[in-house]
């Protein structure tokens, strides 16, 4: 009764054990970590896994925030003549909402490069 599911469950445990011991087998973590040139045989000038500065965090937010807009607005497009002016309200209305996190995003420095 049961027998399609505990196969795909023997299936996905097997999977996982196979990658987990063919990353084991080809994985160099044996050697430690170096840093060696990367961008156009340049120096590097910090460690691979150094962090970022707080203000990139808050420019990634802000792209969010205009891709999700994209996202909205290409289908509304299509369907703006078919619903009329309540989808141009809608649309308006979303963009006030943007617009506010923007003035926020702006108000906390998030344009401020330097």
């Amino acid at each position: 009764m049961y027998s399609g599911i505990v196969a795909m469950a023997l299936v996905a445990m097997f999977v996982v054990v196979f990658f987990y011991a063919l990353h084991r087998i080809v994985s160099i973590s044996a050697r430690p970590l170096v840093s060696l040139p990367a961008q156009s045989g340049w120096e590097p000038q910090e460690h691979a896994l150094s962090r970022f500065h707080v203000r990139w965090y808050l420019a990634s937010i802000v792209f969010l925030a205009f891709d999700v807009e994209m996202l909205f607005m290409y289908p509304w497009a299509v369907i703006v003549i078919e619903e009329g002016i309540s989808a141009v309200v809608e649309m308006f209305l979303f963009l006030g909402a943007l617009l506010v996190a923007v003035l926020w995003a702006w108000r906390e420095g998030a344009f401020r490069w330097v």
